[in-house]
């Protein structure tokens, strides 16, 4: 494949799945420059892995997988920093200083962002569409896995949004 037909098909892929793709990177980052460089790096890591596509999943579910393992990577790099930049004591930007969430300030976005990132990946992969099989394929885990994570996420979603303790 020339450097100009593996463009082209970029330029496909990225015309089909793009607005996917930019759902999934803004629930994984909320400034929106370091959202923007985030979807660089996925056009970018998608572009590598085109040659490596077998047709063994649907192209959705590849670029999905493609997208959620550079997102995870951006998300554990920004927690890295994040932790080198903190004291123990500063509080989360989503709760105030007694530990309680602004779940009147929440909208869903903000939330899923909030979750811990076994759940994000889950929430959002079912919010794109993919059933348990293809989320389970995308993140490398069982359906049950995935259905227990989904659960659990729900109802940490819904303590968030609501204001419940739980």
């Amino acid at each position: 494949m020339t450097q100009s037909d593996s463009e082209s098909r970029l330029k496909q892929v990225l015309a089909e799945f793009g607005p996917m793709l930019s759902r999934l990177s803004t629930s994984y980052e909320a400034d929106p420059a370091l959202r923007e460089d985030l979807l660089q790096d996925i056009a970018f890591s998608i572009w590598k892995a085109l040659p490596s596509f077998r047709g063994t999943a649907s192209l959705k579910t590849f670029v999905a997988r493609v997208a959620h393992n550079r997102a995870v990577d951006h998300v554990i790099k920004r927690q890295r920093i994040a932790d080198r930049h903190s004291s123990p004591e500063d509080p989360s930007a989503l709760t105030t200083a007694s530990g309680t969430p602004h779940s009147a300030q929440l909208d869903l976005t903000t939330a899923i962002r909030s979750l811990p990132l076994p759940y994000r990946q889950c929430m959002e992969l079912m919010l794109e569409g993919f059933n348990h099989a293809e989320i389970g394929d995308i993140l490398g885990l069982e359906e049950n896995a995935i259905a227990q994570r989904l659960s659990r996420g729900r109802k940490r979603l819904k303590a968030l949004l609501t204001g419940e303790n739980g």
